[in-house]
């Protein structure tokens, strides 16, 4: 005889009925939530900001443009010809840019959320969530906001985020 008790108001039979979540799916589903965590107080604080760096922008360039800045951290940044104006405007819209990156955020908790439980829907609020801050970029700063190797490493992590999950969609039943 087993010493194991168990309370008949927890267990159901629909309980050993349910698909497990696949351990992937777990690690990028809290990935996601970790990360998104992240973006929103980046998100916060950029937005408090605006002002503060539009204000130092001068003194920012120059900085950038000194001798003493190494050639690969110059390297790291846009292109300096088109700072200034990337910096005018996202301080002009950075209400809707923060708004929408609010947006995107949600989209990507709630997909993640939403993938959590098997749900097919939840990939395609996810993938929403990922391409709207690259749209809302293109649509307020311009193309030149996509300059630089740091913006080519946030396109290769939103890329292999989304790589990822699309593998993981036939894990999504619902």
């Amino acid at each position: 005889m087993s010493n194991e008790r168990t309370n008949p108001d927890t267990l159901s039979t629909g309980d050993f009925d349910k698909p497990l979540l696949p351990a992937g799916l777990n690690v990028l589903t809290i990935l996601t939530f970790i990360g998104s965590g992240i973006q929103i107080l980046f998100g916060v604080v950029g937005f408090m900001r605006a002002k503060t760096n539009f204000d130092e922008k001068d003194k920012a360039m120059a900085q950038m443009n000194s001798e003493e800045m190494p050639g690969w951290a110059k390297s790291l940044l846009p292109n300096m010809d088109n700072y200034e104006e990337m910096v005018t405007k996202s301080f002009e819209n950075r209400l809707p840019i923060f708004i929408l990156g609010l947006v995107a955020l949600s989209l990507c908790i709630y997909g993640a959320m939403q993938m959590r439980k098997l749900k097919k829907q939840g990939f395609t609020f996810y993938l929403i969530g990922q391409l709207l801050p690259f749209v809302t970029s293109a649509l307020f700063l311009g193309l030149f906001a996509f300059e630089g190797i740091i913006v080519g490493v946030i396109i290769g992590i939103t890329l292999l985020f989304i790589l990822l999950y699309a593998l993981n969609r036939k894990y999504l039943i619902y």
